[in-house]
């Protein structure tokens, strides 16, 4: 009992807590307190936005719900950080399996909101197949790839690629443009971290212009949208992503550094999804630039955390899958910072842990813990006299 809580507990909560990359989980935990407060300040636009007539939400209606969603989401972040990388990997393929059937019913089945069907109906609650497709998917890409040590004739391009390639046509039915190139990047990503041939990923990065351009010309969606952005004066469907883009830049900036203070804004009553997508905006308008910047510093320090840790790692697996996994974290932020500032179109791309929603907080509760377990590591083996490390000088 004397090594209770210490180094020397062998216990599995104490193996698991001085194995854990501490740091990357306070970063973590840190980011889901600013969500809370984020979704606080949101919440009262929202709630205004969708109250009617005969229909009246309270001011902190979504705060409450996002407050239930995370009580329900660390215990799904802590469990499956416990799990050993064997049983993360049989957990990733089989809900890829079950996820892609349940992405392929989506344009069928789901519920339509703001005019995409990306959402299946359940007895008391909906859920996106993408935002828990995402962690598990990559893992299981991850996987195939370091296939390639062991059989180095395996084509693990073209499986995965085609799997890719699957995926974002599923997508695009809901539609759902930013998801597509959220699976698509962190594909390319990956092969170029396995060590993918230099002319291969030459080859691949010279068709990415050209389906661009097919996305433009046979992809209705994505020509709103790059229309909007380009061409301010465009009319049409394009016309409300502009209005959104300039809604957001108008929000984020009214602030100024040091932001109205917590419940002072007003711009953010003109945002259409202040809770979700524009969330960014409506932390910069009340709490300022100098917080946006600290959270896209946090963000920052995630990912690059990540990768320092993975430095010296051997297992190819483990390294592909954790690289991926920090590549979408950080991915996804970037791509919802560039929103909310108007350097990329509207996506409809939740911020990471901050973003008001079910589907978004559980699922990255499940790619983080994965991320967790996946470098979580006993520090003092190496340094034991008794481990010796063969092919060492």
């Amino acid at each position: 009992m004397r090594h209770r809580g210490g180094r020397g507990d062998r216990s599995p909560l104490g193996t698991w807590f001085w194995d854990i990359d501490r740091m990357l989980l306070l970063l973590t935990m840190f980011l889901i307190a600013i969500g809370l407060i984020a979704v606080a300040a949101a919440s009262p636009a929202t709630a205004a936005r969708y109250s009617g007539e005969h229909h009246k939400l309270a001011p902190l209606h979504y705060f409450w719900r996002q407050l239930l969603w995370v009580a329900v989401s660390m215990p799904v972040l802590f469990g499956v950080s416990m799990m050993p990388v064997v049983l993360v990997r049989r957990l990733a393929l089989i809900g890829a399996a079950l996820l892609i059937a349940c992405l392929a019913l989506t344009p069928f089945i789901g519920v339509e909101h703001n005019g995409a069907r990306r959402w299946i109906g359940l007895i008391v609650a909906e859920f996106q197949p993408s935002e828990f497709l995402k962690p598990v998917f990559i893992v299981t890409v991850a996987w195939l790839l370091s296939l390639k040590a062991r059989d180095p004739e395996l084509p693990t391009v073209l499986i995965t690629g085609g799997m890719t390639a699957a995926v974002a046509v599923m997508l695009m039915l809901q539609p759902d443009f930013g998801q597509t190139i959220i699976f698509c990047s962190v594909w390319m990503a990956l092969l170029m971290i396995a060590g993918t041939p230099m002319r291969v990923m030459a080859g691949l990065a010279a068709l990415a212009p050209a389906g661009l351009i097919a996305a433009y010309f046979f992809y209705g969606t994505a020509r709103a949208r790059i229309d909007a952005f380009l061409f301010p004066g465009v009319e049409g469907e394009g016309a409300s992503d502009h209005f959104q883009t300039d809604a957001a830049h108008r929000t984020i900036t009214s602030g100024g550094w040091t932001g109205t203070g917590p419940g002072g804004g007003s711009a953010k009553f003109g945002l259409p999804e202040a809770h979700t997508d524009y969330i960014f905006s409506v932390i910069g308008e009340e709490f300022g630039l100098i917080a946006c910047s600290i959270i896209a510093i946090v963000f920052l320090a995630i990912v690059v955390r990540v990768f320092v840790k993975l430095l010296d790692e051997q297992d190819e697996f483990k390294l592909l899958a954790a690289s991926g996994l920090a590549v979408q974290f950080g991915a996804q932020a970037l791509v919802s910072m560039a929103v909310n500032t108007g350097l990329a179109p509207s996506k409809g791309m939740t911020m990471p842990f901050i973003s008001y929603g079910g589907s978004s907080m559980i699922a990255l509760s499940i790619g983080m813990g994965m991320l967790l377990a996946l470098t979580r590591r006993n520090p003092f083996l190496t340094r034991s006299p008794y481990v010796v490390r063969w092919g060492s000088e």
